[in-house]
């Protein structure tokens, strides 16, 4: 099938033999936006919602960041709804594609808050004077050796009262549990207008590079680095998003 815009995702469309490991190389920034809405239910929501979250819990004169912004979403809608004043968003991803296609998506969106775009590895970046941190569909692609000292410099980053925002592919230890919701994430996607094709050479290649663990790992690990409440605020089927309070 031709693309129908020059965004529509069909990056799996056609047989290809050697499927090779996913990346977020340009020609998965050139269809991300389409990718990640039809591929993750209730993404839009969650967008949406992290900027509402980060409007009740941003404070004067700190930062907000956004660890792996990709074209920018989630940066953006917290930029639409934060009104305290003196604030600084920060996006950090590691593509420089995604960084470029977030660069020119800055100048469509709303609100007056500054913002700072990086290209760097999240371990080469100071998180600090924090007042909100959002990880969307992040650490799921951090190599889980990582993952801990990733969420301890968050919490070490953030002040007093303010949050992290963290959502995530998860897995179950049921194997019931794990076939009822791949099965239903697959419904989803062919709803979406994926086909059986696209769906399994998608799967075969992003399963190398994307490691899902427990919402219980999660939870044990926000507590571990300091986080002593972290609760689930959104769920559809096996993709979710808590939020930890510091």
């Amino acid at each position: 099938m031709a693309n129908k815009t020059p965004t529509h995702d069909n990056l799996y469309a056609q047989p290809l033999g050697h499927v090779p490991d996913f990346s977020f190389d340009s020609a998965v920034v050139e269809v991300f936006d389409d990718m990640i809405n039809r591929s993750v239910p209730g993404y839009a929501s969650i967008v949406s919602l992290t900027g509402h979250l980060a409007a009740r819990h941003a404070q004067p004169n700190t930062r907000l960041y956004e660890l792996g912004c990709s074209t920018g979403a989630s940066l953006f809608s917290m930029r639409r709804h934060v009104e305290a004043t003196g604030c600084t968003l920060v996006g950090i991803d590691n593509s420089r594609a995604m960084i470029d296609a977030c660069r020119g998506n800055l100048a469509k969106a709303g609100g007056s808050a500054a913002v700072e775009l990086h290209c760097q590895d999240f371990f080469d970046v100071e998180i600090s004077n924090a007042s909100v941190v959002v990880l969307n569909f992040t650490l799921q692609f951090v190599p889980k050796p990582k993952r801990d000292a990733l969420i301890s410099r968050i919490y070490t980053g953030l002040q007093p009262g303010g949050i992290l925002v963290l959502s995530e592919k998860i897995c179950f230890d049921d194997p019931r549990q794990q076939q009822l919701h791949t099965d239903m994430h697959h419904a989803f996607k062919s709803q979406q207008g994926y086909s059986d094709l696209e769906i399994a050479q998608k799967r075969s290649a992003i399963e190398r590079v994307m490691q899902p663990e427990t919402l219980e790992t999660h939870k044990a690990r926000l507590r571990e680095s300091g986080f002593d409440n972290a609760e689930v605020w959104f769920q559809c089927f096996n993709f979710l998003s808590l939020v930890a309070l510091r």
